[in-house]
């Protein structure tokens, strides 16, 4: 085998018999779910890659090699060489982030392209190492540099890591025992019940889901959506989900019905979705979903419209999350709180962002901590809460770093003991551990978050934030463009990470139009990321305006750059990367910075 460098973007990468042994590795993994021919597809392009015929490399090649399609073979009417890339997008993803995240070789299809892309997982050299375009799922148009701010809407999920609870779990325990000394057994509910007259979590009654009254095929896939939505719905710690509409209470305040109806049209289906406030019938949310069976089979669409469902419904910031948070949020500050209550103070305070609702959501998860101490959900969002007056601290206007560090970290330990495999204590012990310098344990902590609920948008995003700014900018920029393209909260957040993904490719007016689409005022240092960005690009009036509103706004930011950037950037070629932007942009970036 010849052993020659692979070259595929002008930089020094694996060897062809590297290449071969990481291909050999994926492809006998019981983590890579692909079926064979897939595994045919994968074979194929890096096959051809290694011989150096990747030019060759067209959906009409490939769908003739591959899937045996003749020679009248159109792309345009057939996708499915543009589906099985995806497909296998998805599946080499989820390799990556369960049992591949030692692997030293890296490979990848980026997004619009079948030739793969090889590189080094750990790159010794001061190199930036390329991130994607933006992975969108397939029906969503991506953002265009002309445009001012994205319109994505709900598509087709790109990270359909898992395919049953149980596995998920699994998987998110093992990832975690690895560094967490052995926790304490709990229930599946981490939420406590409440006593009579109280808020209790959200729950959701699944209803029947009708089939239109049409042939036996629509009722057999009604009944399979059904159970899939509520396998995908049981990951959510934060609701209750009921699957027996006799049990439910229908003038339970946080009481929803979510109901479904299934049509056929010869190979075409549609599936409709909503979510009704059983206190008084009210229509939340709705959505319709629209698959062609020519084109994927049955139990794809309904793994995959479940899982679009499930996001949409149950998220942080979705519609039940969303629906009259603002109204039972202000319950918390009479001191009666309960853990639902508290629960949308956190999601309210992290949408405002300012001094006064932080301090709301940190007294309402002290007391109902106090009240309800075998609650995980309410230890785990209060560790991020006392984390933010660390990482926001120039927004918020807190103090020190160091006592709200510590007691972040006490509230993730025992949200964490309380429910090892719950997502949200997960993301907790990520995010404490990152901003504690231990990125070993934060991103085992995110990968096994992840694994327990790859539908929660935050968990994701937060993960894919962790990736990128550990320097794992491939798999960690492909996670926050997922995020940005289900429409995560809070809005503009996980864009300042796009920027950054764009910054470090080089790709100077997509960082710019990222960096503009982020919430600006969430966070003193997206301004400082927007300077950065200026600066490389050369725009010194742009630049020094953002210079302005920092040295006004954020006068100990500008004290504690160096700071502040690497703590969050892991790699120093990343800091002085950003750096070189500041630098650039006229700003004097000393060596050292004052505590």
């Amino acid at each position: 085998m010849d052993t020659a460098k692979i070259d595929a973007v002008g930089s020094p990468g694996p060897t062809a018999e590297e290449v071969c042994r990481q291909l050999e590795r994926i492809l006998a993994s019981e983590e890579f779910l692909s079926p064979d021919r897939g595994r045919r597809f994968l074979q194929f392009i890096v096959d051809e890659t290694l011989a150096g015929r990747s030019e060759f490399l067209k959906a009409f090649t490939i769908a003739n090699q591959v899937f045996g399609r003749e020679v009248s073979f159109d792309a345009q009417n057939d996708p499915v060489v543009r589906i099985e890339a995806g497909r296998i997008r998805r599946a080499l993803e989820r390799y990556y982030l369960i049992s591949g995240q030692d692997d030293e070789v890296t490979i990848t299809i980026p997004k619009g392209r079948y030739v793969p892309h090889f590189e080094y997982s750990r790159c010794p050299q001061t190199l930036v190492l390329p991130a994607p375009e933006p992975e969108v799922p397939e029906n969503i148009q991506p953002v265009s540099p002309d445009q001012l701010k994205p319109t994505p809407r709900p598509g087709q999920m790109q990270l359909r890591a898992f395919l049953a609870l149980g596995t998920v779990l699994a998987i998110g325990a093992a990832s975690f025992y690895a560094f967490h000394a052995q926790p304490l057994p709990v229930s599946q509910a981490s939420l406590p019940e409440m006593s009579g007259g109280e808020t209790s979590q959200p729950r959701v009654v699944i209803e029947s889901f009708e089939d239109g009254g049409s042939a036996d095929a629509a009722s057999d896939f009604a009944h399979g959506l059904r159970s899939e939505v509520i396998g995908q719905l049981t990951k959510f710690a934060d609701i209750l989900v009921i699957a027996d509409p006799s049990k439910s209470n229908q003038q339970n305040p946080a009481g929803y019905a979510l109901q479904g109806n299934v049509q056929f049209d010869g190979d075409r289906i549609r599936s409709v979705a909503r979510l009704v406030r059983q206190s008084d019938g009210v229509v939340i949310w709705a959505n319709n979903y629209d698959a062609d069976l020519r084109v994927r089979n049955k139990l794809d669409i309904q793994a995959d419209v479940a899982e679009q469902i499930a996001g949409a419904v149950a998220q942080p910031y979705g519609a039940m999350f969303q629906t009259d948070a603002d109204t039972i949020a202000r319950q918390s500050q009479t001191g009666g709180s309960d853990v639902y209550a508290c629960t949308l103070a956190y999601y309210s305070y992290r949408r405002s962002m300012n001094s006064q609702s932080h301090n709301t959501a940190l007294g309402c998860l002290k007391r109902v901590t106090e009240r309800f101490p075998e609650s995980a959900t309410s230890w785990a969002l209060l560790s991020l809460t006392y984390l933010d007056e660390m990482r926001f601290r120039y927004k918020l206007g807190t103090v020190s770093a160091a006592k709200p560090l510590d007691l972040a970290a006490s509230a993730a330990d025992r949200a964490v003991t309380l429910a090892p495999n719950d997502a949200r204590a997960l993301q907790s012990v990520m995010l404490v551990s990152f901003f504690k310098d231990d990125i070993a344990k934060a991103l085992q902590a995110g990968a096994a978050a992840y694994a327990a609920n790859p539908n929660d948008t935050e968990v994701a995003g937060e993960y894919g934030l962790r990736l990128a700014m550990s320097g794992k900018w491939q798999s960690g920029c492909e996670l926050i463009s997922n995020t940005v393209n289900k429409n995560a909260g809070p809005k503009g957040y996980y864009e300042v990470g796009m920027a950054l993904c764009a910054l470090m490719r080089d790709d100077l007016q997509a960082a710019e139009l990222w960096s503009r689409m982020s919430d600006l005022q969430y966070n003193p240092m997206h301004h400082l990321v927007l300077l950065s960005i200026l600066g490389t690009a050369g725009k010194m009036a742009d630049a020094k305006q953002e210079e302005i509103w920092l040295n006004a706004n954020a006068p100990e930011l500008m004290r504690n750059i160096r700071r502040e950037v690497s703590i969050r950037l892991q790699r120093p070629e990343d800091q002085e990367r950003f750096f070189k932007g500041l630098r650039a942009s006229g700003l004097v970036v000393d060596t050292a910075s004052a505590e």
